[in-house]
């Protein structure tokens, strides 16, 4: 049993990485990157402040991770994947403004 079970999962990661590898399928795993760069970039700005933080470079590594996503589900045509980036984009897109417009009222203040 534990053969068969070797077997087929061989033939599974077989079919899925090498039978099926492609430009969109490195594109694909560079987008996947990309996205989990985030996480490290938040960590590491944690660790040196000593404190919860999210960075600048975390939003932009969501977009551009996100936005490479979901051009691959759009490539693939994986409806999950597309409407999960989609809504996600918009979501890291307004973080941005709203960290943008902040920093330009406080420049504000301070010039008054």
């Amino acid at each position: 049993m534990l053969i068969q079970f070797g077997q087929a999962l061989n033939n599974y990661l077989y079919d899925i990485f090498i039978a099926k590898f492609d430009f969109w399928l490195v594109f694909g795993l560079a987008a996947q990157l990309a996205f989990a760069a985030r996480f490290l970039v938040q960590w590491i700005a944690s660790e040196r402040a000593g404190k919860s933080v999210v960075p600048l470079a975390f939003w932009f590594f969501s977009i551009g991770g996100g936005l490479m996503t979901l051009i691959y589900g759009l490539v693939k045509r994986e409806p999950v994947i597309i409407f999960g980036q989609l809504l996600s984009n918009i979501i890291y897109v307004r973080n941005l403004m709203l960290i943008f417009k902040s920093r330009q009222q406080g420049s504000q203040t301070l010039s008054n």
